[in-house]
């Protein structure tokens, strides 16, 4: 039996569906460089495996698949690591033993298309050019005017010189204290704050022929929200801020690095603001032909009040974690699933209004925090220890291992955090580089979104748990030829 066939009953509400998840018989993947994203989603879904390259849990987890032989290699995109995975040998070999199935990625392209299909995976997302089209700023920005959904002042446009730059921002009476994206990429790499000339010619070699997107300058306050567009309507989860740009956590300027989620986000005023452009924005990316998973990053800026649309991820992204592990994904089902709903080939039935008027309570709202921990430091070192995956825990002496585990579901504590390894023992160390990614309840930043003692605490314990020594001379021309951090994993 392949999953319920679309001419039965339909599933009606939560109780039949969440059945429908626990019996389910099609395989599904989750194709990623790690678990991260999903992690404890195959506590929901039978048969629903992670297919990765770093093995985080040496072998330990029960639905973890590693290729036992994997090239030393650079890669340039996680698009390339999904797609060195769906070719690899051992991982088709797998997959053909399970029979026919599905895959869900972080990000993917063509290519990917391609090769799922011809191990017999049908994508269960929306098409790559669908998903790339609308992952570009600008095309983001043009979105959100559509749907009623603003964003910072703002003028799109190209300039070559910092003349250039001044006249189109004139044109918007944006001012010049300016913030430039580009199209594509992580913002903490693609966002430019430009107050003077002095800033441009750091970054004008970026903007040659590329098209702008060019914003006054606010003081934000960064929050992001995840969503799902179903055929019912747009699912909403809960508001959730922002790490950003900690150097203890990353080298890049207002680079995203871990998320906070609690019940009093901002104001209610905001949180009624968000949710109403998320649907706003969901309800608009079904007229472009998109379904399932995204979120959207808003600024909510400190001086004015104004709620601003920042960016558009259509798709799993790194607060994906975090959504999933609120008590609304505890009392109902994790928001994924009513992603793979849409892709599962069966009919169901939910009353949209009624769940997101239940996830706006503060009861289905509890604290969970996360941070992605980056190399921040401008050395490069041979790691010769790691902290392991699993439970930590928050002594009077400090932070220390605690015991072996495959996911943060268990954490019951301020006092205990679950580590995911990403750089392990043989790996490299250097600026920028991903090292690992740390769970737990209770908030990393301040009312004043500032790092709290504990969160420091947990940074500096884990920091540690690192030992490692220098490269000598002759080593040096191997790192770029085996670490693959040079760009967004997560």
């Amino acid at each position: 039996m392949f999953g319920v066939e679309a001419s039965s009953a339909p599933l009606r509400g939560l109780p039949e569906i969440r059945r429908f998840f626990r019996t389910n018989e099609v395989p599904i993947y989750f194709v990623s460089a790690t678990a991260f994203n999903l992690l404890g989603i195959d506590r929901w879904v039978r048969n629903f495996r992670f297919m990765n390259y770093y093995d985080s849990f040496d072998g330990h987890h029960p639905h973890v698949f590693v290729p036992k032989e994997r090239e030393p290699r650079a890669f340039e995109s996680i698009e390339e690591i999904v797609n060195y995975l769906l070719g690899h040998k051992e991982l088709a070999d797998h997959v053909r033993s399970r029979g026919r199935g599905k895959a869900v990625f972080l990000m993917f392209d063509e290519e990917t298309e391609q090769l799922a299909s011809e191990l017999g995976l049908d994508v269960a997302f929306p098409p790559a050019s669908l998903r790339h089209r609308m992952d570009s700023k600008i095309v983001t920005t043009t979105l959100g005017n559509e749907a009623g959904v603003p964003s910072v002042p703002n003028v799109l446009g190209r300039a070559s010189t910092y003349p250039e730059l001044l006249e189109l921002a004139a044109g918007a009476h944006l001012g010049e204290d300016l913030v430039v994206q580009l199209p594509y990429g992580d913002s903490g790499q693609t966002t430019f704050f430009v107050a003077n000339e002095r800033g441009w010619n750091k970054c004008e070699h970026e903007m040659l022929d590329e098209d702008l997107k060019v914003m006054k300058r606010i003081e934000p306050r960064e929050t992001a929200i995840e969503g799902v567009v179903t055929r019912h309507g747009t699912l909403v989860g809960p508001l959730m801020t922002e790490l950003a740009g900690f150097s203890e956590l990353t080298p890049y300027t207002g680079g995203w690095c871990g998320n906070d989620v609690f019940a009093e986000v901002l104001t209610e005023q905001h949180r009624t603001q968000a949710r109403s452009y998320m649907q706003a924005m969901g309800e608009r990316l079904r007229w472009e032909g998109y379904r399932g998973y995204f979120e959207i990053d808003f600024l909510a800026d400190v001086s004015s009040g104004e709620m601003y649309l920042g960016e558009l991820n259509p798709r799993v992204t790194g607060a994906s974690s975090i959504t999933n592990v609120t008590a609304a994904a505890y009392g109902d089902m994790p928001l994924f699933l009513f992603h793979l709903l849409e892709f599962m080939d069966v009919d169901y039935e939910i009353d949209v209004d009624e769940l997101n008027e239940r996830w706006t309570h503060p009861t289905n709202i509890d604290e969970w925090a996360q941070f992605v921990m980056k190399q921040s430091e401008d050395t490069v070192e041979l790691i010769t220890e790691a902290p392991r995956s699993g439970r930590w825990r928050m002594g009077e002496d400090g932070v220390a291992f605690d015991r072996p585990d495959t996911d943060w579901h268990n954490v019951a504590g301020q006092d205990e955090a679950f580590y995911l390894r990403i750089a392990s023992e043989g790996g490299y160390r250097y600026k920028g580089a991903d090292l690992g990614i740390l769970v737990t309840r209770g908030r990393l930043m301040d009312d004043d979104y500032e790092l709290t003692d504990r969160a420091r605490a947990w940074i500096s314990g884990i920091k540690q748990a690192f030992a490692g020594r220098p490269l000598e001379e002759e080593e040096g021309p191997q790192l770029p030829e085996n670490e693959p951090f040079g760009f967004k994993m997560l």
